[in-house]
């Protein structure tokens, strides 16, 4: 079986790429501006704000599977750069589903942020309603997945990544990870909450996705908490002077776009399908531990 996974070299796609090697699969991935890493899986590398790059990568490989984790995620950037988040979050999702028609299965990676964040415990039914740019275009990315393949394709959304992979995105988990082992200040908001998700153990539930007959959309992600509460958290495992962490607010920050104030998410269908991930103190430990070695 032929899997192809965008952005390889990504936070999360890295471990889904490690993962899926690991179980025997024949992984292609992508990557663009990051070399590729040292992993058995045959990579390619594709631009996807250029459709004709995009239509090779997938008539070259054929795949059983899509995997679609690469994406534009700088949420101020796409702010700034409506046109790039445009290209890559909408219509590099689009010519990929439409190149990839033939799959048996696409996997969209979405995210919390296509909600208000009103409310919170958001499910997958709730209504989306995205505050800032990069949140609408990948909203428009869902639609175009499930437009084209209502049969075919599984959206999963998820919330605040986290976690340490070798050319992966900086995170807020890695960052007050490093700044606590160097005995620094991370300052973290208490007033907006979200669902923090572990990468590897997304990773695996992703793969058990792969092997699963379900189709729709789903949430998985970690339990509600506030940044600082995750902060704590991760002083707490540590052993470190939990005092480092200090409390801050959105309202005293300037940031670029908003952000929604609690777009944390229900993972009740997740639980049912048994694609939950481990508990916080549980990842927590991991990502120490796969930092360190």
């Amino acid at each position: 079986m032929r899997i192809l996974v965008t952005g390889g070299t990504g936070l999360l796609g890295y471990w889904i790429v490690k993962n899926l090697v690991l179980k025997g699969y024949d992984v292609y991935a992508t990557y663009h501006e990051k070399d590729p890493v040292e992993l058995d899986a045959r990579w390619l590398r594709i631009d996807l704000e250029n459709a004709e790059s995009i239509l090779n990568s997938v008539r070259d490989v054929r795949p059983n599977i899509i995997i679609h984790t690469a994406a534009y995620t700088d949420v101020d950037g796409c702010e700034i750069n409506k046109e790039k988040a445009f290209k890559i979050n909408y219509l590099g999702t689009k010519y990929l589903v439409e190149a990839g028609k033939k799959a048996d299965l696409f996997i969209y990676i979405s995210t919390d942020y296509v909600f208000d964040g009103e409310k919170g415990f958001y499910k997958e039914d709730d209504v989306p309603a995205p505050v800032n740019y990069y949140g609408l275009t990948k909203l428009l990315g869902e639609i175009v997945v499930r437009n084209i393949l209502p049969e075919k394709s599984i959206v999963v959304r998820v919330s605040g990544l986290y976690g340490y992979s070798p050319v992966g995105k900086r995170n807020f988990g890695l960052t007050a990870l490093e700044r606590l082992l160097r005995s620094e200040r991370v300052e973290a908001f208490t007033d907006q909450w979200l669902s923090p998700t572990y990468v590897k153990a997304l990773s695996e539930s992703i793969i058990k996705l792969v092997e699963k007959d379900f189709r729709g959309v789903v949430h998985i992600a970690g339990e509600r908490l506030s940044r600082y509460e995750f902060a704590i958290a991760l002083a707490d495992v540590l052993g470190v002077d939990k005092d480092l962490v200090k409390p801050t607010s959105m309202n005293m920050v300037k940031l670029i776009a908003r952000r929604p104030r609690d777009s944390s998410l229900d993972t009740s269908k997740a639980r049912e399908l048994g694609l939950s991930i481990p508990s916080l103190k549980d990842n927590l430990r991991d990502m120490i531990n796969t930092y360190r070695d």
